[in-house]
């Protein structure tokens, strides 16, 4: 038996190859996005445990240099705020909804007395779905 060839094999795979690549290109700024904040994170703190460990076996850095050192890895921690925002669409919706900042004017602010609402087990419960949260 031969089973005839129909059409929408084709469309099949075309939306498999799609998928794959929207998916692929999701992965890659996933990864791009861990690379920059790994790499930061090292650049920032690499010097700074290298440097502790040194002046613990010889005592031979000197105090200024060490601070130095130390406020790099904090300017790290600092950074990372400006990073997420940059690289991730979901973290910017996320503080989008709660600093006043960087809501856009369109979107109504929510008010303590709603917040408090929908967070307690009392009151009327709106169904929540995915673009809601979204």
């Amino acid at each position: 038996l031969q089973v005839p060839h129909t059409l929408s094999q084709p469309l099949a795979s075309g939306e498999s190859r799609r998928f794959t690549n929207k998916h692929s290109k999701k992965a890659l700024k996933a990864s791009l996005t861990l690379g920059i904040l790994l790499g930061m994170f090292f650049v920032a703190w690499l010097p700074f445990f290298v440097t502790n460990v040194a002046q613990a076996v010889c005592g031979c850095v000197p105090s200024g240099f060490f601070d130095v050192l130390t406020w790099l890895g904090y300017c790290n921690s600092t950074m990372n705020p400006i990073i997420y925002p940059l690289f991730m669409r979901d973290f910017k919706r996320a503080m989008g909804k709660f600093l006043p900042c960087c809501r856009r004017s369109a979107e109504p602010r929510p008010s303590a007395i709603s917040l408090s609402m929908r967070n307690s087990n009392s009151g009327p419960r709106a169904v929540t779905s995915l673009k809601n949260v979204l």
